[in-house]
């Protein structure tokens, strides 16, 4: 397989890092120091385990969780669009995404989302015939979510950035890279039931959803040209809370094991509860203004909401020395138009919904177990998702790990049951569940999932006059070259040679988005959809921008 070299990184390009990481995990965050989420005006030193690199791959620290879900950033090397690497290694990203962009003032920063909640079968899942299998949510995407570009003048491009503001657009076509405000990604991130614990696998536990407050910076300079190795991609995090007071600290800097354990006040939400998602710049007590994420659950009548302030223990993190100072984040744009855009991310995107695929393979027994002291993790998964297609010794994928088997509940952490085995690597080979036809093709359950019910967005009570479909697969794919040859979905050659798409149906008087293999509405050709290469943006692929579609 070639791999475009993304740049030259500091650092040590090792990815059995990774496994390592994974084997201190469970040693390193419950003896991590508790830090303060009291805000300061002092620059903080980093703990020495966090969250300065949402990809585990940081040299001076150990990562808080085994695999977090990151944002996918892009690269461009000796003057081409190229895949980003992250101390010598590429991490692959899967983001299937549906874009909302409009002229009017607000819609940059001011959004609200209408959802409903999917069921799994009430059958555990199977591992027998991929493509039949019997499978749950937590199988076919780990974090679907909501986006928003931010303002951070300590973020890529490294630039003064002014929050709600349309001047902070980059330089549109030929390029992103020059000029425009600092930037970072919000992702307000749904997590399925099924595979807790949450800090070294997927689920808060095995019969609710959770929600996360999710920000990620980029330390590179302007053009890519370098990058601080140590703090790469740094990641803010704290759950939705129904008092809004962060479970633990939720820096890169000072997160510890509290941060991502969810408490008595973290919002659980049921399969199938209808939820209103605001995302809003909110005037806070004593002056100034932060990035809020509120969650209305409709059915139960519950609520919660986070805020990324220096009060709450929000930082910006420093390119210099990867220290974190108190930060409240904004929204970055006035306007959503098409212009306005995180200029660092993979996906040409900024107000979007999507679903974080290729991170679960299941499997009949995993092996090759790590003993943390903690926790026992797996390298490697055995079953006929592995099996079914041809063994490559040039295969992306150094190790399957984090890995669990059926029933574990993780050692010390004591968690619920995992309701099968399975692993949580990046799937480079494209042979897990995401790339099989286990998606939801029915509103009810089956051997399948229902799918998620999703209105148009609205901002300030107006709907996004546009939108566009679009994924960055290809950039994890060995055959996209970068002129765009060998850039498609399905992966060209993936033994599944399936890649779920987009659907908008009108389902009990309402016009809705569904993901999966839905067919009772508009499916927009499938997989045609996704359209082609972008002419900008290595790895990703685009359908057409068109006006806002209705049922």
């Amino acid at each position: 397989m070639r791999w475009f070299k993304a740049r030259a990184c500091a650092g040590r390009p090792n990815r059995s890092l990774r496994v390592a990481a994974i084997a201190a995990l469970g040693l390193v965050a419950l003896v991590a120091p508790a830090g303060s989420a009291a805000a300061s005006s002092h620059a903080v030193k980093p703990n020495r385990v966090g969250m300065l690199d949402c990809n585990g791959l940081s040299p001076i620290q150990q990562p808080l969780r085994a695999g977090m879900v990151c944002s996918d950033p892009r690269s461009i090397y000796d003057g081409e669009g190229a895949r980003f690497e992250d101390n010598g290694t590429y991490i692959g990203h899967d983001e299937p995404d549906l874009r909302f962009m409009s002229s009017a003032t607000g819609s940059g920063n001011d959004v609200t989302w209408n959802e409903t909640l999917p069921r799994d079968p009430h059958r555990l899942p199977d591992v027998k015939t991929p493509g039949k299998d019997v499978t749950h949510w937590f199988e076919l995407s780990v974090a679907p979510w909501f986006s928003m570009a931010l303002c951070n003048p300590k973020s890529y491009p490294l630039n003064p950035c002014k929050p709600r503001s349309d001047s902070n657009a980059p330089r549109h076509p030929p390029t992103f890279d020059k000029g425009g405000g600092g930037s970072s990604f919000l992702e307000v991130q749904f997590y399925p039931p099924g595979f807790a614990p949450f800090v070294d696998s997927i689920s808060c536990d095995n019969t609710h959803w959770c929600a996360s407050l999710h920000i990620n910076d980029l330390e590179c300079t302007i053009g890519f040209a370098s990058c601080n190795s140590n703090c790469e991609e740094p990641t803010n995090f704290a759950f939705i809370q129904r008092d809004g007071v962060p479970t633990g600290p939720p820096s890169p800097q000072l997160s510890n094991l509290a941060t991502v354990t969810p408490n008595g006040e973290t919002l659980l939400m049921n399969p199938g509860d209808r939820l209103r998602v605001h995302i809003f710049d909110a005037k806070l007590s004593g002056g100034g203004h932060a990035l809020r994420v509120r969650v209305d659950d409709l059915t139960t009548g519950q609520s919660g909401f986070m805020t990324a302030s220096a009060r709450n223990g929000y930082m910006a993190t420093s390119i210099k020395d990867c220290s974190g100072t108190p930060f409240n984040y904004q929204p970055e744009y006035s306007t959503a138009k098409f212009a306005n855009i995180v200029p660092w991310a993979a996906l040409e995107t900024n107000i979007s919904t999507e679903y974080e695929i290729g991170h679960f393979e299941p499997c009949n027994k995993v092996q090759d177990p790590v003993n943390t002291g903690i926790d026992t993790v797996w390298q490697r998964c055995v079953g006929p998702y592995e099996t079914d297609t041809t063994p490559d010794p040039t295969n992306p994928e150094a190790s399957d790990a984090p890995c669990y088997p059926k029933g574990d509940r993780h050692g010390a952490l004591d968690a619920p049951p995992n309701l099968v085995s399975g692993c949580l690597a990046a799937d480079l080979d494209f042979d897990g569940t995401s790339y099989r036809s286990d998606w939801p093709n029915k509103l009810g359950t089956g051997p399948f999932p229902s799918p998620f019910r999703q209105l148009n967005p609205r901002s300030r009570g107006r709907e996004y006059t546009q939108q566009m479909l679009q994924t960055d697969a290809a950039a994890s794919e060995a055959t996209c070259m970068s002129d765009g040859s060998g850039c498609a979905v399905p992966a060209p050659g993936s033994p599944g040679n399936f890649y779920p798409f987009w659907t908008q149906a009108a389902v009990a008087g309402k016009c809705v988005w569904e993901f999966g293999q839905m067919k009772n509405g508009n499916s927009f050709g499938e997989t045609a959809q996704y359209g082609g290469p972008s002419a900008y943006f290595f790895g990703n692929l685009e359908g057409p921008l068109t006006r806002t579609t209705h049922c």
